[in-house]
């Protein structure tokens, strides 16, 4: 298979036996068809467009070298995800808002970058916006720290400005005619990677929204949850602090009311995040950049968890068909394994 992905990059019209089995290959993973609602009547006219759409994207995205080294997720992923989204917002006939939920290691910056990349070759606009451009700015958060020392990071549900996000989805779904939009944006890098907020972008309406992060779409939970919770909710103020983030989530709901649909990048085990980010900052490191020590890494991560476990916020996604449009699993490598709709218990 990786073998015919790769005649992709040169240009060349498959012979027939590499075209039977590309239909083979999806005729084979039948929900994978019924996640990018993709026919049998439809399959090869389909499975000839993917084709002809991959190849001249690796044509004319010469600086973009994730393509040619993920071609498997990019035949089975990127490419019929966008597909779909255009045709989708054909049918819709306004802005189209597709929420993507994924932490840390997922690749949801990859995927919004080819995504963009792909939608622009079928003559659509997009634009990528992060839950991290709404936070609220480096004062506020500094005041919110000096109420609640329990706020150590930046991130959790309470250090964003949600009526900011509500305004701005808003203005993308129904624009006003020849109206610019201004995108707020963040930069993490200001104060000492506390971040503060920079001057905002200005855009001509897109056709498509790409609104990612780390629980993007994420529901509050019963709060007996947190009676016997997983670790490393295991002290009674952990029980405490998880209580109040999930309280603060219920006031992010208006926002995901704004999104037309939502997929969830799924690791195959979320303990894994401890592990990319470990290579992200070794990476960091090798560059000659500061980095954080493993100690300072498990608190990092498990912050995170303590504010929003995996367990009780991600997994009731996997089977929520009337949320989750899609669930993309990643493996320890990065790579999509499973791509299909959910499937109710």
């Amino acid at each position: 298979m990786i073998e015919i992905l790769q005649s992709l990059a040169t240009g060349s019209e498959p012979p027939p036996e590499h075209w039977q089995q590309l239909l083979r290959h999806e005729l084979n993973n039948p929900a994978h068809m019924a996640a990018f609602g993709i026919t049998h009547e439809q399959l090869e006219t389909t499975i000839r467009q993917r084709y002809k759409l991959g190849r001249s994207l690796l044509k004319h995205n010469p600086d973009l070298p994730i393509l040619w080294e993920q071609l498997p997720t990019l035949w089975e992923f990127w490419l019929p995800l966008a597909m779909q989204l255009s045709q989708l917002r054909q049918i819709l006939n306004r802005p189209l808002v597709q929420g993507i939920l994924g932490g840390q290691g997922t690749g949801k910056t990859t995927t919004t970058t080819v995504i963009s990349r792909i939608l622009n070759l079928l003559n659509y606009q997009a634009i990528s916006i992060s839950i991290d451009d709404l936070y609220k700015t480096y004062a506020d958060r500094q005041r919110l720290r000096e109420q609640d020392p329990r706020l150590i990071w930046r991130g959790p549900p309470g250090t964003h400005d949600i009526d900011i996000g509500i305004q701005l989805l808003d203005q993308l779904r129904n624009p006003t005619p020849g109206q610019k939009i201004t995108i707020p944006r963040f930069d993490k890098s200001l104060w000492n990677g506390e971040g503060d907020r920079i001057e905002p972008q200005q855009i001509e309406a897109p056709d498509i929204i790409l609104f990612e992060g780390w629980f993007v779409g994420c529901k509050p939970v019963e709060d007996q949850a947190f009676n016997h919770p997983p670790p490393p909710i295991s002290t009674d103020s952990d029980r405490q602090f998880a209580r109040e983030i999930n309280h603060q989530l219920k006031e992010y709901l208006p926002l995901w009311e704004r999104l037309d649909r939502l997929i969830v990048l799924n690791p195959v085990d979320y303990r894994l995040s401890k592990q990319w980010r470990a290579q992200a900052e070794q990476e960091m490191k090798a560059s000659g950049k500061s980095g954080m020590t493993d100690t300072e890494i498990n608190q990092f991560v498990e912050y995170f968890w303590k504010s929003l476990h995996p367990e009780l916020f991600i997994n009731p996604l996997l089977t929520d068909s009337d949320r989750v449009h899609l669930v993309v699993d990643i493996q320890p490598d990065h790579s999509v394994g499973r791509v299909y709709k959910p499937v109710p218990r």
